[in-house]
């Protein structure tokens, strides 16, 4: 009896040793870039390797670009293909990351739906809610993952103020939202012209700063309010710089109304400096989230404000591509309303959309 439980125990252990081992010895996610025009690529082309993911295609058919940055961040010209279909005849990803113009989003996920590829794209998911539509449905046909990825998301503030707004509600009921987002504009930032040929293109961007930077309180918005959508949506537009920006609004304001909460979206390129700052009001008290790591905030009991400098989240809730890799692979879950989820980007999506229907025609849009 004592050398069968021994027997027993023996094939338990090394069933749990195996199992340890092919955790700690899987393969990183293959993954294809797909465009190089949008200058957020840097982020992954310079992200140090943690054996989560690994770059085995890039495609781009500007040359010279590709060979600028190849020389910047050390890739080989080998990996680099001038089409998707060729670099998938070639290689075989498991998940691409989609760095191209808005409008390409959706040739994107009409190629790799099918094939069962995963994809990544930079924020807003598309460029109307048209293309998010359709999106949408072949992601769900095919089983693939199809995820936004926006800075905010990895911001440690972020999910501090979730953890006292939402969770602890020392706020008390929630009742206002303010978003600051933007910086002094992408031409006077010094952002390549590869890059602003197309943000500035109201077809292949979608808008200007509605686009650029009103997706940015929409997206924290939606997962703040638990995937709600807003009962009405009203956005003002201006071009206070029509010489720099003549086809695109380099200035706005959106206002989303809920049964019982306002959120305010002020996106521009026209602030002195880089804003990303996030403030949220209570029956009985505010937070405020100046950036990714540092919050104040007041509660009821409290004479003065206090302040918290945040630590970097967790792996893989601290970069858009340890996640992707850990989404891929099944080791978390994405929940239907994660900041880069489906569900909370096509919400996102509809606000936009009304967004720009309001702007345009100077009314409150209802959803």
């Amino acid at each position: 009896m004592k050398l069968k439980v021994f027997f027993i125990t023996t094939i338990l252990l090394l069933g749990i040793m195996s199992i340890l081992k092919s955790q700690n010895t899987k393969s990183p996610v293959k993954v294809a870039v797909i465009g190089l025009t949008h200058t957020h690529v840097h982020w992954i082309l310079g992200r140090e390797n943690h054996n989560d993911i690994q770059i085995i295609a890039i495609v781009e058919p500007n040359g010279e670009l590709a060979e600028r940055y190849s020389k910047q961040h050390g890739f080989s010209m080998d990996i680099v293909f001038n089409t998707i279909e060729e670099m998938y005849a070639r290689t075989k990803p498991e998940a691409v990351t989609a760095f191209g113009t808005i409008y390409d989003h959706l040739k994107v996920v009409e190629f790799c739906a099918p094939r069962g590829i995963h994809v990544m794209v930079e924020k807003p998911l598309a460029v109307s809610l048209e293309h998010a539509n359709k999106m949408k449905a072949l992601a769900q046909k095919y089983h693939i993952h199809l995820l936004t990825n926006y800075e905010t998301s990895w911001y440690s503030s972020n999910n501090k103020a979730w953890e006292y707004i939402i969770d602890q509600k020392k706020a008390g009921e929630l009742r206002k939202i303010v978003f600051h987002t933007g910086h002094q504009g992408p031409i006077e930032i010094g952002c390549n012209p590869e890059f602003t040929d197309w943000l500035t293109d109201p077809v292949l961007n979608g808008g200007g700063t509605l686009t650029d930077f009103g997706c940015y309180g929409a997206d924290i918005a939606t997962w703040l309010m638990k995937g709600e959508k807003p009962v009405s949506v009203f956005c003002t537009t201006q071009q206070l710089k029509p010489e720099i920006y003549p086809k695109v609004d380099d200035d706005c304001t959106i206002l989303l109304t809920y049964p019982n909460v306002q959120v305010i979206i002020q996106a521009s390129w026209n602030w002195p400096f880089n804003i990303k700052d996030m403030e949220i009001y209570g029956q009985s008290g505010y937070l405020v989230c100046e950036d990714k790591n540092h919050i104040s905030y007041r509660w009821k009991d409290q004479i003065e404000a206090a302040k918290e400098v945040i630590p970097e989240n967790k792996v893989p809730y601290n970069d858009p591509f340890a996640y992707l890799a850990a989404v891929v692979r099944s080791e978390i879950k994405s929940s239907a309303f994660d900041v880069s989820s489906i569900e909370t980007n096509m919400v996102v999506m509809e606000i936009l959309e009304a967004a720009k229907k309001s702007a345009k025609s100077g009314k409150v849009i209802k959803l």
